[in-house]
């Protein structure tokens, strides 16, 4: 029935045979006496084309190579005129990318190659073009692709639409909820639709995604409760197992897919491609976008164990009272369920395995056998289920439909996408195909009808010249199943509701009606329980067993008590309706076959309304293998789908056609003469005008009665005329409305700037005029105070000239006074100073003397003290008493004599010192601690607490001196000189811490090294710095040299730069004058090397004891006072560049200073 003619490529032909190769890849040598069997192959045919009703070949070989060679070039696509012959091509191509929806959008069919991006790209342009609601048929058999291609026109419809919205999102997050609810793995196809389902996307007047409605045909709910070999339930099931964690199995009490019967009856657990544990987490962030709160999730993964359980149920038979019964084993399964139905197990027992009737107000109970046990359970677990299904999808309409307002201006279009069951022909076909069978009918129909029958009844209606063409039409089939009276729907609806009809009697009465129908096939004898009907895709045989019960799908009314009787909302939610219902009602409830019936007829009145595009998709082999293609399988399914008589009726057709003045109205742009269609006197004038100017007189096109006829080639090419002469006239209406708004801004903008400039003028003006006054006022006012000034000048200078006599007389008095008490104490200060000098320039001289006699002067002075000391102990006491009594005898001589004590003994300079500087007290005192004031220096320590008296000066004999101008210091502040001259972040600040720096900048290192030492010297004097813990004794003799005989040297030394290069050059110097008084004060006065050993560093390490930063000119030691103020003086003399410089180019700055610096800093911490 289906051997068509196989492709080949001669190879030779010489000597009566004829070598070709078919398009198998097989060789064949065939003789010349066959010759007559070969017929040459139109060029269209050898590679191809996009689209088939450009086939030279219209036949069902060349139909089929085309197909079959761009199948092998992985171009899966085909156009045969505006319809999409798609063939499944079981793999994934690149294809689907964001690129090539950019590619495909605003594209006309035939512009790019044959897509699916395209026929939904016409669709959504062809609703925006006309304001009339679209609808795309997809059909195919199972495993075709049919829910692919939805889902690719859903991705690309809300990619173009433009507003990239959350209800896109939501649109789009549907389609896994439904496919894991109502898809399954069957022999066909591992995602096959195991429901219809209708999505109409809403738009608005801008063209943007604001919606959509899911309507559901005819799940089939038996597969819940068996599936045939090598099939799976429904992809929920394993997915939940698979993706649920531990801890939530534990508490619905699930384990793996192999423990329960509901999901091995098929012997097949896995499906290859398909990842459970992702689809599961797919799954649940589809059901949070389409708003499906936790617990809502929770509850329907309740009532899916609760399932598997009751799955697992056994039952055993028993007699009672005579009669078949049974009894449903206690298990696990049965109180888990129970307890996730929250119903009594007990309930839920009697349930099953008993029927309560109700005859004239009397209720029986009847008891039920393992059989009819099973079919109640079963019938329970499709009714959960399929109720749960359409609680589904009315929560995702809940979130994604958004009604119309009532406003009548209101405008809204829509896209219908049909994605419905493909024609089944299986071993065994029940109920269920039937139904799907029946639907596949319809659609086929519809197809027919628009594509067949309104096209030519137009043709003969216009009166245009046209070859009939004929078709298949199915309309008999459906008058038999559905529309004529006594149908086969309407006979099993009958039997249905007869108590006791069964399906052997429903099959009699099938028989009896519709035996003599060529499209009815009955059983061959009286046993057999099949009867045949022969579809348009195909003879299918029906088994008639369980007809009656699958088309009743009603629940007994033990069933529905129990529901009633459960605790949990849920399932009492999804079973609302038969809960409202009573047991009358749910007697005359419609069946199965009647609610698919209505809601069949409401989708074929929809996708009559809309202006409809088909693809028509292939399954190319029954195994789904890529590459695969079986040519028998293709052809009997482009001939059922009626494809051969659609390519060539659009061959030969006109499938774009309008009437005058729609012509009219859009394409008149092209031919500047053509008027409005409303101004048109003869409209099939101007529409013959417009197409013998675009297109041409010698094309293929005809002029109808009311409209005009057009080919597809016509459509693009006139389409594409009218886009580039609107795109010029819009060019030219932006340039004109970009000049004239141009014009108007700048018209504006002057406008604006003359007022300003206006305004700004007149305030100029005034603020000159205000100016002006201003000035003159100020003229009058220097004027009057000039005069003014010159009066008060000359008095001012009169008064200035007595009063200067007059303080002149009054200081020179004061002067004079002040001048002799002066000099009194300046001659009696003076003459203290003389003798004090006088007194130790003698007692330095001997000490010179004894130095210069000999070096071990010491030890001899010791023995000669110790020997005077000796004497004045044998003296006794009596000689000094008698000393005592002379010295108070007489004064005068007390004195002389202590002089002389003092010229013999010998002075302690660090105990001066000490004496002096006492007041300030140890290193560690702080400013104001310092204690008691030196002799003679009393009267620098003031009480705090007591005011100071102040002599009294009688003003009116003193005149007040002349007040001289007061001089501007800031020139000589000390901040101003550190900003200046410091060097680093040196401040004038009080600082307690070494320098890492000298204050100010020196080119010598000796000099920097000076004044770090010089600082850190300031600091231990004054009691800021601590003094070294660990030191080291030098036993060389210099320290019993007295202090003046040091000061004296280090004073009077002139040639200090020859002593400080001898010292420097110490290894070249005779060793003797290393032990020479000069050497050891230079020594002390300029340290140049420290003489703290090795172990004293190793002591100060061990102790942990802080050390002050290395410089060689420090004392690693404690040092006196004296010994502080001998190095800083000392080195003030002699390096000029420490001292300070009358020139304020050159500062001059450690000795005077740090010095003046640092009291006046600590002065103010006082």
């Amino acid at each position: 029935e289906f051997d068509v003619p196989l492709g080949a490529v001669v190879k030779l032909c010489n000597s009566g045979q004829i070598h070709v190769l078919d398009d198998e890849g097989n060789e064949h040598w065939l003789s010349s006496l066959n010759a007559t069997n070969i017929k040459p192959m139109h060029p269209t045919s050898v590679h191809g084309v996009a689209d088939m009703i450009c086939l030279g070949d219209l036949n069902e070989a060349g139909i089929l190579r085309n197909l079959l060679i761009r199948y092998r070039e992985h171009l899966i696509y085909t156009y045969t005129g505006s319809i999409l012959v798609a063939v499944n091509p079981y793999q994934l191509l690149p294809i689907y990318t964001a690129d090539h929806i950019r590619l495909y959008t605003r594209k006309k069919v035939g512009e790019m190659p044959p897509h699916i991006f395209a026929i939904a790209d016409n669709c959504y342009f062809s609703m925006r073009r006309s304001a009339k609601d679209q609808c795309c048929v997809i059909s195919g058999e199972s495993g075709a692709g049919k829910t692919e291609s939805t889902k690719l026109i859903l991705q690309f419809l809300a990619s173009i639409s433009g507003q990239h919205s959350w209800i896109e999102k939501q649109v789009l997050e549907a389609t896994p909820i439904l496919e894991a609810f109502g898809n399954a793995k069957t022999i066909r196809n591992d995602n096959s639709s195991r429901f219809g389902k209708y999505i109409d996307i809403h738009f608005n007047i801008r063209g943007a995604i604001e919606g959509a409605r899911i309507e559901q045909y005819l799940l089939e709910k038996s597969r819940v409760c068996r599936q045939t070999q090598d099939e799976r339930n429904y992809h929920i099931f394993y997915c939940m197992l698979q993706g649920m964690s531990p801890d939530m199995k534990k508490k619905l009490y699930l384990g793996n897919a192999v423990d329960y019967d509901y999901l091995t009856m098929g012997n097949c657990v896995v499906c290859d491609g398909r990842d459970d544990l992702k689809e599961y987490s797919n799954i649940l962030s589809a059901m949070k976008v389409l708003m499906f709160t936790d617990t809502e999730s929770w509850e329907i993964s309740k009532l899916l164990a609760a399932i598997l359980h009751i799955g697992n149920l056994r039952f055993e038979a028993r007699m009672h009272d005579n009669m078949d019964a049974c009894m449903v084993l206690c298990s696990v399964n049965l109180t888990t369920a129970a307890a996730l139905l929250e119903v009594d197990p007990e309930e839920v027992m009697s349930c099953l395995t008993s029927r309560t009737l109700v005859t004239r107000g009397e209720t029986v109970s009847t008891l039920l056998n393992v059989e009819q046990g099973l079919d109640v359970r079963d019938a329970f677990i499709k009714g959960i289920y399929g109720r749960l299904f359409v609680w589904i999808v009315d929560k995702i309409n809940a979130a994604i439909y958004k009604p119309p307002p009532s406003d009548c201006k209101y405008m809204q279009t829509s896209i219908g996408l049909l994605d419905i069951f493909g024609f089944e022909n299986f071993v065994i076909n029940s109920f269920e195909q039937l139904c799907i069978n029946f639907a596949n009918e319809n659609l086929q129909q519809f197809f027919v009808h628009h594509v067949f029958k309104l096209e030519q009844e137009e043709y003969n209606l216009e009166g245009i010249r046209w070859q009939h063409i004929e078709f298949t039409d199915n309309q008999d089939a459906l008058d038999m199943i559905a529309i004529k009276p006594m149908n086969i729907i309407s006979l099993i609806d009958e039997e249905s509701r007869f108590p006791k009809g069964t399906d052997v009697t429903m099959l009699n009465k099938l028989n009896s009606q519709h035996k003599l129908n060529p499209i009815y096939i009955p059983p061959k004898h009286s046993r057999e329980t099949v009867f045949g009907i022969q579809h348009f895709a195909g003879t299918v045989y029906y088994e008639t067993a369980g007809f009656l019960e699958k088309n009743r799908d009603g629940l007994h009314g033990d069933i529905i008590q129990l529901i009633y009787t459960s605790s949990n909302k849920f399932i009492k939610q999804i079973f609302q309706t038969d809960l409202a219902m009573g047991a009358e009602t749910r007697k005359r409830s419609p069946t199965l076959s009647g609610q698919f019936k209505r809601s069949l007829d409401l989708l074929m009145k929809t996708l009559g309304a809309c202006q409809p595009f088909f693809v028509r998709c292939i399954k190319p082999n029954e195994f789904k293998k890529p590459m695969l293609f079986e040519r028998v399988l293709c052809i009997r399914q482009l001939c059922y789908s009626g494809m051969m008589e659609t390519i060539r009726i659009r061959h030969t057709g006109y499938p774009i056609r309008y009437t005058f003045a729609e012509f009219v109205d859009r394409y008149r742009v092209l031919v500047p003469d053509v008027k409005p269609a409303f101004k048109q006197g003869n409209m099939k004038v101007a529409c013959q005008c417009i197409l013998e100017t675009i297109v041409g007189r010698g094309e293929d096109w005809q002029m109808g009665k009311t409209k005009i006829f057009l080919k597809d080639h016509h459509d693009v090419r006139l389409e594409m005329e009218r886009d580039t002469a609107i795109t010029c006239k819009v060019i030219l209406i932006q340039k004109a409305v970009r000049g004239l708004r141009d014009r108007s801004r700048f018209l504006q903008i002057r406008d604006s700037v003359i007022l300003i400039q206006k305004i700004w003028k007149g305030h100029h003006c005034r603020k000159n005029y205000r100016t002006m006054q201003m000035g003159f006022l100020r003229l009058q006012a220097v004027y009057r105070s000039r005069k003014v000034y010159r009066s008060y000048s000359a008095a001012r200078r009169s008064i200035m000239v007595l009063q200067a006599w007059s303080r002149g007389l009054l200081v020179r008095q004061a002067f004079r006074h002040r001048l002799r008490a002066v000099i009194t104490v300046q001659a009696h200060a003076r003459g203290m100073l003389t003798r004090r000098l006088c007194q130790r320039l003698k007692t330095e001289e001997k000490e010179r003397l004894l130095l210069a006699e000999d070096v071990w002067w010491p030890r001899e002075a010791v023995v000669v003290q110790q020997a005077w000391e000796d004497d004045e102990q044998l003296t006794g006491p009596c000689a000094m008493q008698e000393e005592e009594a002379r010295e108070e005898a007489c004064p005068k001589k007390g004195v002389l004599l202590q002089g002389k004590s003092v010229q013999q003994d010998p002075v302690s300079d660090s105990d001066v010192v000490d004496e002096v500087f006492g007041f300030l007290g140890s290193n560690g005192t702080f400013p104001g601690q310092e204690g008691q004031a030196p002799t003679g220096f009393e009267d620098l320590e003031r009480d705090p607490g007591k005011a100071e008296q102040v002599e009294e000066v009688d003003m009116a004999r003193v005149l007040p001196l002349p007040v001289a101008e007061e001089e501007d210091l800031s020139e000589y502040k000390f901040a101003k000189f550190a900003a200046t001259y410091f060097q680093g972040s040196a401040t004038p600040c009080h600082t307690r811490r070494p320098l890492k720096l000298p204050l100010l900048l020196h080119e010598d290192e000796g000099d920097q090294m000076a004044a770090l030492a010089i600082w850190i010297t300031i600091l231990r004097f004054m009691g800021d710095l601590p003094e070294p813990k660990i030191h080291t004794v030098v036993s060389d003799g210099s320290e019993k040299i007295p202090v003046m005989t040091k000061i004296y040297e280090t004073l009077g030394k002139r040639t200090y730069k020859h002593e400080l290069k001898a010292l420097q050059g110490a290894e070249e110097v005779n060793g003797h004058r290393r032990n020479t008084a000069r050497h050891k004060l230079v020594s002390l006065t300029l340290k140049r090397k420290s003489k703290i050993t090795v172990e004293v560093r190793a002591n100060t390490v061990k102790h942990g004891l802080p050390t002050a930063p290395e410089n060689s000119m420090l004392e690693e030691r404690p040092t006196s006072n004296l010994e502080k103020l001998h190095f800083i003086i000392g080195n003030g003399i002699l390096r000029p560049a420490l001292r300070p410089s009358k020139d304020k180019s050159r500062p001059g700055f450690c000795f005077y200073q740090p010095l003046e610096y640092y009291d006046s800093l600590y002065s103010s911490s006082q």
